[in-house]
């Protein structure tokens, strides 16, 4: 089994597999060994650790270099299962017969006989739990046969990815195995929904809008409670790539590159990749993160983005935007 985290010799970088029975009968063999597999979720391919071993959870943070006050997300094949780790209540329920298997991770209260580990879940009370909607990441739950702590399988504040060569270019070095499900389709990591307490709080934008989810709950709240990280995603700096972003984007500057969207590109940048030139906000929330890699390259001094409604997918989009414009020296200082 390859070794992962500070001081660690690394191996020759894996490369990924194509999901063949016996790819993914060795993925959960190793998830169950302790070890580490990149898979592929709808959202961003995910970094996995068996969720019940604290050793192999410790690996995640140390092959990301994430911070351990930062929580990771459980990852589980169907509701019976993650209602066997948190307490279910009328609003999960409605919730998991909508959008499960699906990009919504709900955070609950654990059940007092949760066998998650306590740093999966930063030390609180309550655990961050998602069925996944992938065929592959499904299989690969039910081969393992346990919760699957999976966090977005890139170095901690960097850029999440959406391919296997994203996972291979950031931690090919660090990690057992990569499966290889081809790009994913949604872009953007799934919503966190805050149901631990009597108001249903929107603590991540993501890849179910907050209107549809208002259709089953109602008005929700945003935003946990200032400073205290109850969910993955909400350091302040995140999603980062190398060079500058700059948002909100109308005219060129000396030596930039510019993601666009919609139909009317301004002049005069570098280099441009439009997110979706149709203005299709789910195309562009499949973009966003493989564009801003293509963009991160030395000899441009920055990134320009133009501006993305602040609607349906958008509010994620421009979630994910912001905290990759933000000062670097939170993320940097602990990645």
């Amino acid at each position: 089994m390859r070794a992962t985290g500070p001081g660690y010799c690394a191996a020759m970088p894996v490369q990924p597999l194509a999901p063949t029975p016996d790819a993914l009968a060795r993925a959960a063999e190793t998830l169950r060994s302790g070890g580490l597999v990149a898979f592929p979720t709808e959202t961003v391919y995910g970094l996995g650790a068996d969720a019940t071993d604290d050793r192999a959870v410790a690996k995640i943070f140390a092959a990301k270099g994430r911070p351990h006050f930062n929580p990771l997300i459980a990852h589980v094949p169907d509701a019976d299962a993650a209602a066997r780790l948190v307490r279910f209540d009328a609003r999960a329920e409605r919730l998991a017969a909508r959008f499960w298997p699906g990009p919504l991770t709900m955070v609950l209260p654990r059940r007092d006989d949760c066998p998650v580990s306590l740093l999966a879940g930063a030390g609180l009370s309550t655990l961050a739990v998602r069925v996944p909607a992938h065929p592959l990441a499904l299989d690969l739950l039910r081969a393992a046969g346990r919760p699957v702590a999976a966090p977005s399988a890139n170095r901690s504040g960097r850029v999440s990815p959406t391919t296997a060569q994203h996972v291979e270019a950031d931690l090919g070095d660090r990690i057992d195995m990569i499966l290889d499900g081809g790009a994913c389709v949604v872009g953007v990591e799934s919503t966190v929904l805050d149901l631990s307490g009597p108001q249903a709080r929107v603590l991540r934008q993501g890849g179910v809008a907050q209107e549809t989810l208002e259709e089953v709950l109602g008005p929700l709240a945003s935003g946990g409670a200032p400073g205290v990280i109850t969910a993955p995603g909400m350091l302040e700096s995140h999603y980062a790539p190398d060079l500058p972003l700059r948002l909100n984007a109308t005219a060129a500057r000396n030596n930039e590159a510019l993601l666009a969207f919609g139909p009317e590109e301004p002049e005069g940048f570098v280099e441009t990749l439009n997110l979706s030139s149709s203005g299709n906000l789910a195309e562009a929330a499949a973009n966003v993160f493989s564009y801003l890699r293509r963009l991160d390259r030395i000899g441009l001094d920055g990134i320009a983005v133009m501006t993305i409604p602040e609607r349906g997918l958008g509010r994620a989009i421009n979630d994910r935007l912001r905290r990759a414009a933000a000062p670097r020296g939170q993320a940097r200082s602990v990645a």
